[in-house]
């Protein structure tokens, strides 16, 4: 059977850093970018180069990083929008500007003010403006799933014939049930005479939980491309997960007759440092990369397990990444073991990393007397790959009790020069957080959107991983830290 390639094209860069509080910085958005291109996508979205000199710089230096996997930036449908993508893009080794304008009723009336006339010709406009500097133009219809399909069919084949090599028809509001979605690829299809001349491709949200659905519901109807994430992050509730889209056309063959380069047995690293790195947990029972996704409690599945594992598995844990061996290291492991460990999850350390992160290692062994790769990617997470940080915790002391006010002191090092804090608070954390404000008074002004913790492995001796989210004015920044003291790891992600 010849089986059709699909192409994979991750957006966790661009739409996933879109959720609120996911924003990567340039140095963490470059570390996704290189395991993307282990996963082998097709084509990595870095960002919005317009939107702000952070996402130009990220998508530069992802650009010229990056070799094995085409990278795109995003544009508006402006000329302004799409030189300075090309000006972002112009050193990867086979760039892609992607531009869009939104087509449907209420974008076009509320949004853009344009009339449907006008929106053609500036979607023409754009596409052809962005030829002059490559061949490899993708266009996209904003809110494609409201959008009237006369009119969706008259726009693509007027940005075909302009020069876009690759459509994109999305979902942007997670509207669309799979059937009619489905339908709307079909439509394209059988009604634009010269959509043999693009890729079609799908950009689904996950507002409805349909996101994967509908992607599939494309696939089966004539799309090429699916635009997914890691994780499903995205705006809102999301977007395709892309770990489901590919593991789904992987496992039913016999409904999905398509082929993708993706190396699967990446997903698991690459879900586990995204989540690292924006803070998002997965959810334990989120398909493919949760934590229960290859768990069985219940005695018949157990039983059933054991004697067959496709009884309950219609995927093995090793195809996504996880291995049923987990290495356990302890204090008694040594450097090698330490350093081959951290190669096979994917870690490219100095020699002076190393050393750092070994000294770590060995100081949360001699609390903590197993640990897990969980254990391990925080570990180097949190202690050298976020090194260099303008302030650094050096000392912590609480004192809290039932019937006691709460109270902290803390010292840190601020670039070189030693400052103490002390406070009360209405907890321990608060008080912790009171004391780093006494050092640090910007932190008086900004508001605390979210606290969170979650262990990284079980036991009472797990590390725990805490999030914090702050907002001054529209600026919002997000932090994590991890400890064993959950105490020490909340000051630690306030000072991240």
């Amino acid at each position: 059977m010849n089986e059709e390639k699909i192409i994979i094209f991750d957006t966790t860069l661009r739409d996933g850093e879109q959720s609120p509080g996911a924003a990567m910085t340039v140095d963490e958005k470059l570390r996704v970018a290189k395991q993307l291109e282990k996963l082998r996508v097709d084509v990595i979205e870095a960002g919005f180069p317009m939107s702000s000199p952070g996402d130009f710089a990220a998508v530069q230096k992802i650009a010229a990083s990056i070799k094995e996997c085409s990278v795109a930036g995003l544009s508006r449908a402006t000329s302004k929008d799409i030189d300075r993508a090309w000006e972002a893009l112009q050193g990867a080794a086979d760039p892609r500007i992607h531009t869009f304008i939104a087509t449907s009723p209420i974008h076009m009336k509320h949004k853009l003010n344009m009339s449907p006339d006008q929106v053609v010709e500036a979607a023409v406009a754009a596409v052809r403006h962005a030829c002059r500097y490559t061949s490899n133009v993708e266009w996209s219809a904003e809110d494609a799933g409201r959008s009237d399909l006369d009119f969706l069919c008259r726009i693509v084949e007027a940005v075909i014939a302009a020069g876009a090599r690759t459509v994109n028809i999305p979902d942007t509001v997670g509207y669309t049930l799979p059937h009619e979605f489905g339908a709307r690829i079909r439509t394209l299809r059988e009604r634009v005479p010269n959509i043999d001349q693009a890729i079609l491709s799908v950009h689904c949200h996950n507002d409805l939980g349909l996101a994967v659905a509908n992607s599939l519901s494309a696939l089966l109807n004539g799309a090429r491309q699916v635009e997914c994430t890691i994780n499903g992050l995205g705006e809102r509730a999301g977007n395709a997960a892309l770990e489901e889209v590919v593991m789904a056309i992987r496992t039913r063959k016999d409904l999905l007759p398509f082929q993708v380069g993706v190396v699967t047995t990446e997903i698991s690293r690459a879900s586990k440092l995204v989540s690292s790195i924006t803070g998002f947990p997965v959810q334990p029972n989120k398909a493919i990369v949760g934590a229960n996704a290859f768990a069985h409690q219940a005695g018949i599945h157990q039983d059933g397990v054991l004697k067959e594992a496709t009884t309950y598995e219609i995927m093995t844990p090793d195809s996504v990444g996880l291995s049923a061996n987990r290495m356990v290291l302890g204090k008694l492991s040594g450097r090698h073991a330490f350093r081959d460990r951290l190669e096979t999850l994917g870690y490219q350390l100095s020699q002076e990393q190393l050393d750092q992160a070994f000294r770590r290692f060995k100081e949360v062994a001699d609390k903590k007397q197993e640990l897990f790769d969980e254990d391990l990617i925080a570990l180097v997470d949190d202690e050298v790959i976020r090194e260099g940080e303008h302030y650094r915790l050096i000392r912590l002391h609480v004192a809290s009790g039932t019937q006691d006010t709460p109270v902290a002191a803390v010292e840190l090092d601020v670039q070189g020069e030693r400052l103490r804090g002390a406070s009360w608070g209405a907890g321990p954390v608060d008080a912790v957080f009171q004391a780093i404000a006494q050092v640090i008074p910007d932190l008086k002004q900004a508001g605390l959107q979210l606290y969170q913790v979650h262990a990284i492995t079980g036991g009472t001796d797990a590390q725990g991983e805490v999030t914090v989210r702050l907002e001054k004015g529209e600026r919002v920044a997000q932090g994590q830290g991890a400890d064993s003291d959950v105490i020490v790891a909340s000051a630690k992600a306030l000072l991240n």
